[in-house]
């Protein structure tokens, strides 16, 4: 009893120190960075657009530096005396661009954005980029004084906010906002019913159904002036909140938007880690890209499997585990190094991936055959290509949807990101 008593005393103590560390930092707002990047399918540069002061942090105020450096992106803040005092790794569509016939013969631009904590003192900003063989690189620095008047107040939206479920501060909690796309005024109660499905639906699967407690769900009513989502090839355009489109990278089931900003305004009325655009469509598609977006459509009759594996590109860094010929990608993955995301090896440095998941009599690579169905194995296939990619499970929610469950690897994946959010 001693001991457990001594344990919760030091466990406190250093819980009161790293979160005194946060209050000497930062205030309990965030610091918004929009910045245009731009490039083609070997270059990329960035350009500062704004610095924005938004009323709510909705972070971890005990885990500020990032453990995981997933993503293609790694954002770093750095004190006057270069000590690391904040971080986190993302991705973006024009990583995913960058992997698509257009980026060869022409230059683009994308509009993003980072968030940190808002410092109290001046900080320095590097934003690294991810190069092929794996390795994160300086590209864009920048010093910010937090008393810089040229910091704009985040915009006024006044939009009403529905309260979907509510556990624990934003702190303690993985914070969703959900975004409408595509309701019209008169659409609300129908967005309203569908927020609603979406948290009936996500807390269907595990390992969110043992995690219910520690999220936190709210809504922005944000009424389009028309109904529906854009449709490019059957030239349905209808002028729409959030821009949303089906197509993207000439991907009929890819529905994404390039309306970054606006989507930024719309979710900073609330405090959130993570944004979920509902698009009210029929039709199926959506796409999930980690700490940036997810978006799904909201009347379709896979709407549970399809939030579920978006959110789990999103929110935990799952990588697709499919190889069909229906994405945009052109050798999206190097296979001479080992991907990022947790859930798929090209058995470069597979010690860090779910080796310890591995029963000891288990063949690697592990034959795709029915035997080894329901186990974790090393299954060839993933990642969009048929060959050199492998994946922990013959099925999984990011491989199929006919087994309706996430396979021990994305399981643990996502469990330790709830945990790096909670903790």
């Amino acid at each position: 009893m001693k001991n457990r008593l001594f344990l919760t005393i030091v466990l406190y103590a250093t819980m009161s120190t790293v979160s005194a560390q946060f209050d000497s930092l930062f205030l309990d707002q965030s610091l918004r960075i929009d910045y245009v990047h731009s490039g083609t399918d070997t270059t990329e540069w960035y350009a500062l657009e704004a610095l924005i002061r938004e009323p709510y942090w909705g972070g971890s105020k005990l885990n500020l530096v990032d453990t995981f450096m997933f993503g293609n992106y790694y954002v770093e803040v750095f004190d006057k005396e270069e000590n690391l005092i904040y971080s986190r790794g993302y991705s973006s569509l024009f990583a995913e661009w960058q992997t698509t016939n257009e980026a060869k013969i022409l230059s683009r631009n994308f509009f993003e954005t980072v968030l940190i904590p808002f410092p109290k003192k001046k900080v320095k900003v590097v934003i690294s980029s991810r190069n092929r063989n794996g390795v994160f690189l300086p590209q864009f620095s920048l010093n910010i004084n937090p008393k810089d008047y040229f910091i704009k107040p985040a915009p006024k939206k006044e939009m009403l906010v529905h309260d979907v479920l509510i556990s624990n501060k934003p702190e303690k909690a993985v914070d969703i906002v959900i975004l409408p796309d595509g309701y019209r005024e008169e659409e609300m109660d129908k967005f309203r019913a569908d927020c609603e499905k979406f948290r009936e639906d996500l807390f269907r699967f595990e390992p969110f159904a043992s995690n219910k407690q520690h999220f936190n769900i709210r809504a922005v009513l944000a009424p389009s002036k028309e109904s529906g989502i854009a449709i490019p090839a059957k030239d349905f355009w209808p002028e729409t909140a959030i821009s949303s489109s089906f197509y993207t990278f000439d991907s009929e089931r890819y529905c994404m938007t390039y309306d970054h900003k606006t989507l930024r305004d719309l979710a900073g009325q609330v405090p959130y880690d993570q944004i979920y655009i509902l698009a009210n469509t029929e039709k199926y598609g959506g796409g999930g890209i980690f700490n940036f977006y997810c978006l799904s459509g909201s009347s379709n009759r896979l709407f549970a499997e399809i939030i579920v594996h978006e959110f789990g590109h999103g929110f935990a860094g799952l990588g697709d585990e499919y190889y069909d010929s229906s994405t945009a990608y052109n050798d999206f993955y190097n296979l001479e190094t080992e991907p990022w995301e947790p859930n798929i090896t090209t058995l470069v440095n597979f010690e860090k991936k779910w080796q310890h998941l591995i029963p000891a009599e288990t063949p690697i690579p592990t034959p795709d055959e029915p035997q080894w169905d329901n186990q974790t194995g090393v299954f060839e296939g993933g990642g969009y290509s048929a060959k050199g990619i492998f994946r922990p499970s013959r099925d999984c929610l990011m491989h199929t949807f006919k087994g309706k469950v996430f396979c021990a690897a994305c399981s643990e994946a996502i469990q330790k990101m709830i945990n790096f959010y909670i903790d």
